[in-house]
Formats: structure tokens, C-alpha cells, sequence
């Protein structure tokens, strides 16, 4: 039963997913910002957060869940899960890509950061996540799921800081996700408690700082 469990919050937690999950949650659960003069997520015209929910879930989740279904069926990487630490350099590659070019189509089709910064900044620091792992991975086979943890719990908090009213239990119910994902990663021994913590750790570090911090961070 535990088993079982684990790996569904394996899949329902998945890295590639977390993004999409911190920007459903921001776009559309109500929330009051401290300077009222930048526009808030929550009130963005519902045409343009689909839009940039899809173009998110394209970038983050369908597109390198394609590619690594790719590299699997042409045996470039030998399970899904990329359980072989030296498998993963080039399903980092990948994901740092297309974060890369996420962040990259946002600032010339939308310069001047007309949009609300986390548009700009949540792939930005995907980008800087996903390079970070690439360069650990050569030591240590960092977990990508804790990673993407991180990404959700970073993200929330540099968002909620922004926030004169947001509901606490988001923080709170991303915190226990991150919780339950790093338990599963550990009872189906797919890492060493260190690959866990620091991928959690390093994520949350990055990606506050950037979401807080943005444009400043990419001057």
C-alpha cells in the first residue's frame, strides 16, 4: 500500500508539473497585492491566463515529457525515471531549454516587463535550477522530483511576500507536498536522503530569489 502510494505521488508530483501547479494556484485562488500599481495575477483577463498557462504547460511539462519519451524509445536513457545518474545529463539539457526559451520568448514578445514579473522570472529560474542539477549531477544524482518541489515551494513564497492577502494554506499544503514527494523518493529508494535535501534546498534558495528579485537578478 505504502508502495503504491508512493509512486502515485511520484507521478502526481512530478517535476515537469510543478510549475503549472504554482501558476494555477496564483492565477486563480484570490489574492490582494501590496503595490497596487502592477497588475495581479488573479485579476489578469481570463483569455490571457489561459494563454499563458498553455504556453507554461507546453514549455515546462508536454514538450520535455515528449522529448524524454523520445530519448527512452530510441534507449538514450533507459527508464523514464532517468534512475541512472549518468542518463540525466541530457534530460537536464533539455529542460533547461526549454526554460531557457521560455524565458527567453516572454522578454522579446513581451519587453519592458509588461506582464506581472513571474512570467518572466518562474522560467528564468527553471533555467538557473536546471543548470545548477546539471553541474551537481556529476557528484551526487540530485533529485529532480525534490527539485521540483522546491521550484513550487520557492515560487509561492516569493509570491506570497508580494501579497497583502493570500491564502496561508497554500503555503502551507505546498510545504506538506514537498514533504510527501521527498518521502516517496526515499521509501522506493530512488535517492540518498542528501540527493533529496539538497535538490529541495537549492530550488527553494533559487527560485525565491529570482521570483523576489526579478529583473534585478537578470541585470
Amino acid at each position: 500500500m505504502i508502495r503504491a502510494l508512493s509512486h502515485f505521488f511520484s507521478w502526481i508530483f512530478l517535476p515537469l508539473l510543478m510549475p503549472t501547479y504554482g501558476l494555477l494556484l496564483t492565477l486563480y485562488i484570490p489574492s490582494e497585492q501590496i503595490n497596487l500599481d502592477k497588475d495581479a495575477l488573479f485579476l489578469l483577463n481570463p483569455d490571457l491566463k489561459k494563454t499563458l498557462l498553455y504556453l507554461f504547460f507546453t514549455f515546462s511539462a508536454l514538450a520535455p515529457g515528449i522529448s524524454f519519451y523520445a530519448l527512452h524509445k530510441r534507449q538514450i536513457i533507459s527508464t523514464i525515471d532517468m534512475e541512472n545518474q549518468k542518463e540525466r545529463n541530457i534530460p537536464l539539457v533539455i529542460m533547461f531549454a526549454y526554460c531557457l526559451i521560455l524565458y527567453l520568448m516572454f522578454v522579446f514578445k513581451a519587453p519592458g516587463n509588461i506582464l506581472p514579473r513571474f512570467f518572466y522570472a518562474l522560467p528564468l529560474s527553471g533555467a538557473i535550477v536546471t543548470g545548477s542539477f546539471m553541474f551537481i549531477n556529476r557528484w551526487i544524482k540530485i533529485s529532480m522530483h525534490a527539485g521540483g518541489a522546491g521550484i513550487l515551494v520557492g515560487y509561492l513564497l516569493a509570491f506570497y511576500r508580494d501579497q497583502a492577502q493570500f491564502e496561508f494554506w497554500i503555503l502551507i499544503a505546498a510545504v506538506l507536498a514537498s514533504g510527501v514527494t521527498i518521502a516517496s523518493r526515499l521509501y522506493l529508494n530512488k535517492h540518498r536522503p542528501i540527493e533529496v535535501y539538497t535538490g529541495w534546498s537549492l530550488a527553494v534558495l533559487i527560485t525565491f530569489l529570482c521570483n523576489a528579485y526579478y529583473p534585478f537578478i537578470a541585470k
